[in-house]
């Protein structure tokens, strides 16, 4: 039957290596269900709710990759975006979570619409590389400012806005320790090392009483305070036009990325970059973020940390399907992840922040037309705290600063457009 599943042999593999790479691919990316549904539920989000809707999204879009696609790739509720769903569109526009959850529902079905016309490819090709390098950088600045505003390093100041919290309090150190135990140990190459330092410092907490014992294993807790609860009239007002496109602009990049790595490392696209199936793996997204949305999480996309477990041989969909099962059987465990304190997460997150900022080193700073739209985005990203503001005025600044420099041929039509939009969007917001 898995021979039937999955071709196997014809990929070179058998199940007890696949086995072995989804078990891989699932500790590198477990921390999502602690750091989720802290996350969310800080929107005002059940805490217990969003993380089984977390654990049930990634499941529904694993099983979707493994089953349909025959990709090793995993999925859940994305870093970044969950930020900008709870600090940006909630907490940030005022908007309610319900709102929110509806903007991602309708991102989803427009992401399912370009993958099945296959307009994905288009739209891909047709937004400059350095704005898809730039919403990278400005990704990874809003994710290190939330690191270190969860953690208390950093501090609300009425004279300068922002200021040096008190390090040497319990919090912002734990913060700080974990993220050193995560570098040290991603520098030897420990698979799991955001989980141990995710664990290590909530054992840590425990033991100086900062946080209390509540148990590991329970019967899961309902997700009737989510499921059904998206607000889809409320995300279809032209306020919500930049907070549906920048889930689904985030999405779509972080996805092709992701498909591209994992795809190359395993061996399954060919010389010339082409993959097979892509419209499943796409839809595959897709579809795990319109059910994430209606099970009360954020958007769901494709985990780079696959990569961990193509590299010890994992070659087909039953490596992701293993990853799901896991993540069912991580539904049992939220009382561990209600002890996870923000300060023990925090680390994790600025990691990933680091990883997105690399990103930097791509952008020919000699190109003023280019550092500038960069500069933007990554400026006016965490400083507008708004992932959707960054995109729109880095788009504005691209093609401003291309037609004062006499390179309006450089600005593709679609370019224009979006330009445009978001014009109009300040203009009668």
């Amino acid at each position: 039957m898995l021979e039937r599943l999955f071709s196997l042999k014809a990929l070179q593999t058998d199940a007890k290596t696949e086995v072995v790479a989804g078990l891989t691919t699932f500790i590198t990316m477990v921390y999502i269900v602690f750091v989720n549904p802290a996350m969310l539920a800080q929107a005002g989000i059940d805490h217990g709710a969003a993380f089984v809707a977390t654990c049930l999204a990634a499941a529904i879009g694993c099983f979707i990759m493994g089953f349909w696609a025959n990709y090793p790739l995993a999925l859940a509720p994305g870093m970044g975006l969950n930020a900008f769903f709870t600090y940006g569109v909630v907490l940030g526009m005022g908007h309610s979570w319900q709102t929110a959850l509806g903007a991602v529902f309708l991102s989803g079905c427009l992401f399912l619409l370009l993958s099945i016309f296959k307009i994905r490819e288009w739209v891909i090709q047709a937004i400059p590389v350095v704005l898809k390098r730039a919403i990278a950088t400005g990704i990874g600045a809003f994710l290190a400012l939330i690191a270190l505003k969860n953690s208390e390093i950093i501090v609300a100041s009425p004279a300068t806005f922002v200021q040096l919290g008190d390090i040497t309090s319990p919090g912002p150190l734990l913060a700080i320790l974990s993220f050193f135990i995560i570098t040290a140990l991603m520098y030897r190459e420990f698979k799991s090392s955001v989980l141990i330092s995710i664990l290590l410092v909530t054992v840590v907490a425990w033991s100086a009483g900062f946080v209390e014992y509540s148990g590991i294993v329970s019967v899961p807790p309902s997700i009737a305070p989510t499921f059904g609860q998206l607000d889809i009239a409320g995300a279809l007002e032209v306020t919500m036009l930049s907070v549906v496109f920048a889930f689904l602009f985030v999405d779509l990049f972080d996805t092709s990325g992701t498909l591209v790595a994992v795809t190359q490392k395993a061996g399954i696209a060919d010389e010339k970059g082409n993959m097979p199936r892509l419209g499943r793996a796409l839809s595959a997204d897709s579809t795990a973020t319109v059910a994430g949305s209606f099970l009360g999480t954020s958007t769901t996309t494709s985990y780079i940390e696959s990569v961990s477990g193509v590299s010890v041989g994992g070659r087909t969909g039953l490596t992701a399907v293993v990853v799901g099962v896991c993540f069912l059987l991580m539904m049992f465990f939220e009382p561990l992840a209600q002890m996870v304190p923000a300060y023990a997460t925090a680390g994790a997150i600025l990691y990933v922040a680091v990883l997105m900022l690399q990103n930097l080193k791509l952008v020919n700073w000699d190109d003023m037309t280019d550092a500038i739209p960069v500069s933007v985005v990554l400026l006016m990203t965490p400083l507008t705290f708004s992932i959707a503001h960054g995109i729109a005025l880095g788009f504005i600044a691209y093609t401003a600063v291309k037609l004062a420099c006499n390179r309006k041929d450089e600005i593709s039509i679609s370019v224009w457009v979006l330009t445009i939009l978001f014009i109009l969007k300040f203009a009668f917001s």
